[in-house]
């Protein structure tokens, strides 16, 4: 990888901004040309966005009329904002009059930036772009919205292939705020941080990265997906429960199952695909065999009316699986520190618990004799002559609305009920799921971490970015890197480590950035 793609740290980067800026590269002018390729949800909601900054905004579509139909609907879209206060009429009637249909490609020649959204196809991109450079002028930024394809090979046969740029927008792009700004193998520093500076000044928070399989987001999200329909395979627990334990205990605002229902499940399934054979079949990106028949089987989703749940008119969704009400222990024993679950002692003891304290290796000794630990990527069948129980990790315990359990086939009805009746007494509800490694939430968060720590060590981003990419790109509650900060880079290697053990397939193997992190925590707590 080049140096002008690498991101080495915010210093290099700030340095790298300023030459640029010296060069000419930054933001496009406001009463600069840019035209938007593609007509369909996307160029319309990118035409929109630099339409409103102030600039003029040049529409084209191969498909005749099409170009035409989207500033009709563009404009439909502005008296919208007029209605809810968001723009005044004033500024209305002004776009209107920067907005225009073109008939040709021909009319982008006084354009500063052409910004592509057609079909994600790598043969048709590169000829739309080989014709506009004999368009525009050299010193015109092109940029292509692709989600799925090499930014590099895009540019492959380009005569001046600096001044091409990834801007790979969010949908609906009017709302979202995050912009992946991409710079491929050849990009140009100034290039990018025109690219950069131009949608940032048009109210958005771009990121930077380099020209990797997936991008940012694309890349570091596949965990969410994989380690959910890893853990339905396994037969651990069921679509609805899975989604629940990821929102009410991992803090995020959607489940895998339903958020891919809304995505498409063959949009989301062709992503992990293309990503994994990019990345010459990684097992950390292996696709999921029961999505694939779900694809196959025309279940898509919300679209289709049927994914993993029913949309069909008076359909109703299934519901997680919730333990009955169980009586709570009067007292527990703490032994040692729970580490992130260290708040949950608190809790407890606001309930009327007593808690008594011992010194020990992190864990509840409950009445019975069961021991209660915080998951830690062991299975409680490892553990054949004691009662072993199991809690997920959770975003905010205080804040979590429901606590998941596993047991080992050891422990009894009445220790696990002391168990479900410990947090019941929380106002939590509480989920009991198979015996598998790494639960739900706990598996999740370690994997994304461990592919983001991998992408920035690999200068894809900087953390920063990254976090800020997986904050508002895919609305999680923190960044990868943020909750591993939280939680503990030696417990994420330590917990994936152990997770490996019982699928040595490399999948798990935590990757020497994870685990150089890790290490030096460790270094730093001794």
């Amino acid at each position: 990888m080049s140096a002008n793609v690498t991101v080495r740290g915010n210093d290099d980067v700030t340095a790298s901004e300023t030459a640029a800026e010296v060069r000419g590269g930054g933001a496009v002018a406001r009463d600069r040309v840019v035209a938007v390729v593609g007509t369909g949800t996307m160029g319309q909601g990118i035409a929109q966005v630099a339409l409103v900054a102030g600039h003029p905004v040049h529409l084209y579509d191969s498909a005749p009329g099409r170009a035409a139909e989207a500033v009709v609907a563009l404009t439909a879209r502005l008296d919208r904002l007029v209605e809810k206060g968001r723009l005044d009429a004033a500024a209305r009637e002004a776009a209107v009059g920067r907005l225009r249909a073109a008939e040709e490609p021909a009319e982008f020649a006084d354009a500063a930036l052409v910004i592509e959204a057609i079909v994600e196809d790598l043969s048709v991109k590169q000829r739309l772009f080989a014709d506009l450079e004999k368009i525009v002028g050299d010193d015109t930024v092109l940029a292509t919205n692709t989600s799925s394809l090499s930014v590099t090979a895009i540019a492959g046969g380009l005569r001046l292939p600096g001044r091409f740029v990834g801007l790979h927008f969010f949908n609906p792009a009017p709302l979202l705020p995050l912009v992946e700004v991409v710079s491929g193998f050849a990009t140009e520093p100034e290039t990018a941080v025109r690219a950069y500076e131009t949608v940032k000044g048009w109210g958005k928070t771009p990121v930077r990265c380099a020209d990797t399989p997936g991008f940012i987001v694309n890349r570091v999200a596949r965990p969410f997906y994989a380690e959910a329909l890893r853990v339905f395979e396994e037969g651990a627990a069921d679509p609805a429960t899975i989604d629940a334990a990821l929102r009410e205990c991992g803090g995020f605002r959607m489940g895998p199952f339903e958020l891919t229902d809304l995505i498409g499940q063959d949009v989301n399934e062709a992503v992990t695909r293309s990503v994994w054979e990019s990345f010459y079949q990684d097992p950390k990106f292996t696709p999921s065999l029961a999505q694939r028949r779900l694809v196959e089987s025309g279940r898509l989703g919300r679209k289709s009316g049927h994914g993993w749940f029913s949309y069909a008119e008076g359909a109703e969704r299934p519901e997680p699986h919730t333990a009955p009400p169980a009586e709570a222990p009067g007292w527990i024993t703490v032994r040692g520190d729970l580490g992130p679950a260290e708040p949950l002692v608190g809790l407890f003891e606001e309930a009327g618990i007593e808690v008594r304290r011992q010194p020990g290796s992190g864990h509840v000794l409950l009445p019975g004799g069961a021991r209660l630990g915080l998951v830690d990527g062991e299975t409680c069948f490892e553990y054949p002559n004691e009662e072993i129980i199991s809690f997920d990790l959770a975003l905010d315990y205080a804040r979590a609305s429901r606590i998941v359990l596993s047991a080992g086939e050891r422990t009894s009805t009445g220790s696990l009920a002391e168990a479900v009746g410990l947090f019941q007494a929380l106002g939590k509800q509480v989920s009991v799921i198979g015996d598998v490694p790494g639960m739900i939430v706990a598996r999740t968060v370690a994997m994304l971490a461990d592919l983001a720590a991998d992408a920035v060590d690999r200068g894809v981003a900087t953390a920063e970015d990254v976090d800020t990419a997986m904050r508002l790109g895919v609305n999680y509650p923190a960044g990868p890197l943020e909750w591993a900060g939280r939680i503990g880079h030696a417990r994420v290697r330590d917990l994936l480590l152990e997770m490996h053990e019982s699928y040595p397939t490399g999948r798990y193997a935590p990757s020497l950035a994870t685990a150089r992190r890790g290490h030096a925590e460790e270094g730093q707590d001794s």
